[in-house]
């Protein structure tokens, strides 16, 4: 990076809170810029949760922070309590009880922030125990309650599958076993059990392949029509895919013709990621290792396309790597801190390049794994307890994207300004965004 000595950081890939980085040589390198917090929010102790999403609710162009509760069964789960609150730590409002949930988390809740309307004002829509639930962003008052099939609280994904100029329709699922489309007016448009034969993913993600205005569904190992019938079913060259379910799904590219598209794919128990055209057909396989999440983007420099940087997960504490992988199928880089489950990517420096997030050991890696600034934590919000996020994107009202960490004990959330990224074009919308996922 620009900003740092040519010599420094050469070696750097086994950085992680706790540990000190060090040089090739074998110095201590001290001069790793620490970056305070913007903003700091204490979470309120009674509603919040761990599942945390961001957005302007209230319409006043600074972002809101609502975090959610959840109740988990067998696996089973919906959300029970959720709190927004202003970057002062103010309280906008509150809703649902909070004395049922926990704040644990192994999954996504099903609370996002969406102007579901279209009136441009953010709603905050959740699944709580048999229904949907839509609430006005700006006061938390209920303006719809929908009714849910049995246990369809897993996740909410928007997406067009009605020809709309915007996402209007939206799919709920169970745990691993169904998916349901609604219409914005809640008309039932499909539903379909083990697509294709396999588990749902933790996320379906819409996609249109064949540029008519509606949304292909990826719902697992099945890509599914606009009217849920099944398209195509990945089948792995490599791996038995039945041995668990499609954990992450990621756009590579869009291309004119479906077979121009590009997709990764993570295949959880199975233990695999691939890159597969629009069509399914695979063009490179790895085997061998729980690969979970995946962040796309230009990462290493001098390496042609985009880069994929994906965690390796289900490995002991102190073992947590995050490999970058090239749309060749090469490993390019590993790096290796404590617990690396959740990630995220923002150019940090201005150069271009995107910086990986790794929210644990509280670093910002470059595409050769080194470090290039560790983001600052009070040691009461570092302490040891639950996984903590690595959020991305405009929290400061900008344009340009930010990150947000939460604390291990869900306490806090701390806002990192990014000083030197440069403005995207469009700018970064405030908040983290529709259908925002731990996957």
């Amino acid at each position: 990076m620009q900003h740092l000595p040519a010599i420094l950081l050469l070696f750097a890939g086994a950085f992680a809170h706790g540990t000190l980085c060090r040089t090739a040589w074998g110095a201590t390198t001290t001069d790793i810029p620490v970056i305070q917090p913007w903003r700091t929010v204490a979470l309120d102790p009674e509603y919040s949760g761990a599942w945390v999403v961001a957005g302007d609710l209230d319409g006043d162009g600074a972002v809101e922070i609502v975090s959610a509760r959840n109740v988990d069964r067998n696996d089973v789960h919906f959300t029970s309590a959720v709190v927004a609150q202003r970057l002062d730590g103010s309280v906008l409002w509150r809703w649902g009880d909070p004395t049922i949930g926990r704040k644990q988390l192994h999954h996504d809740v099903a609370c996002q922030i969406y102007d579901w309307d279209g009136d441009g004002k953010n709603e905050v829509i959740l699944a709580t125990e048999g229904f949907l639930v839509e609430l006005d962003g700006a006061t938390g008052r209920e303006k719809r309650r929908l009714p849910l099939p049995k246990d369809a609280t897993d996740c909410l994904v928007f997406v067009n599958l009605s020809g709309k100029a915007r996402p209007t329709d939206v799919l709920v699922k169970t745990r691993y076993t169904q998916i349901w489309a609604f219409d914005q007016d809640w008309k039932q448009l499909w539903t379909i059990e083990k697509p294709g034969g396999y588990l749902t993913a933790h996320q379906p993600v819409a996609v249109d392949l064949d540029g008519d205005g509606r949304d292909e569904i990826m719902a697992g190992f099945a890509m599914l029509n606009t009217d849920g019938s099944t398209r195509w079913v990945f089948q792995s060259r490599k791996v038995d895919q039945r041995r668990g379910h499609c954990d992450c799904f990621r756009l590579v590219r869009a291309g004119e013709r479906p077979e121009d598209f590009r997709f990764v794919i993570t295949m959880c128990g199975a233990n695999g990621i691939a890159l597969i055209d629009g069509n399914g057909q695979p063009l490179w396989e790895l085997g061998g290792e729980h690969f979970e999440s995946v962040d796309v983007g230009r990462i290493c420099a001098g390496v042609d396309g985009l880069q994929f940087a994906v965690d390796l997960d289900h490995r002991p504490w102190g073992d947590g790597p995050v490999w970058v992988i090239d749309e060749r199928g090469q490993v390019r880089t590993k790096i290796t801190s404590d617990y690396a489950r959740h990630h995220s990517l923002v150019d940090w420096t201005g150069d271009g390049f995107d910086e990986i997030v790794i929210a644990q050991s509280r670093s910002l890696y470059d595409g050769q794994g080194r470090v290039v600034a560790r983001l600052a934590m009070d040691a009461r919000d570092d302490a040891q307890g639950e996984e903590r996020l690595a959020l991305t994107g405009d929290f400061t009202g900008d344009g340009i994207p930010d990150v947000m960490l939460t604390t291990r004990a869900m306490t806090h959330v701390h806002i990192y300004r990014n000083e030197r990224g440069r403005r995207p074009n469009p700018p970064a919308p405030l908040g983290t965004g529709i259908n925002f996922t731990l996957y």
